[in-house]
């Protein structure tokens, strides 16, 4: 699956709940996340790692959809230095 799509469904599913919540909020879920990823890398708890990274990428994902970054493009750009 494309990381567009994949964007594109957190979009669907959550966007008029993290737009309601507005940004501030939202980015302090994604914070909270991080914290709960890095107690289980500390645990060394791999289903718990597998689950807080999923909980992350979701996050990040609607933040992105709520400043409106196309996170497949702005992985390109950054990281294969491809243009807009």
């Amino acid at each position: 699956m494309e990381l567009r799509v994949i964007q594109e469904i957190i979009r669907e599913k959550y966007l008029e709940r993290d737009s309601s919540r507005g940004l501030f909020a939202t980015f302090t879920w994604f914070i909270e996340e991080v914290g709960e990823l890095a107690e289980a890398v500390l645990s060394s708890d791999y289903k718990s790692m597998c689950d807080e990274i999923a909980d992350v990428f979701a996050w990040l994902l609607s933040i992105a959809n709520l400043v409106g970054v196309d996170l497949e493009e702005a992985f390109k750009r950054k990281y294969l230095k491809q243009p807009l």
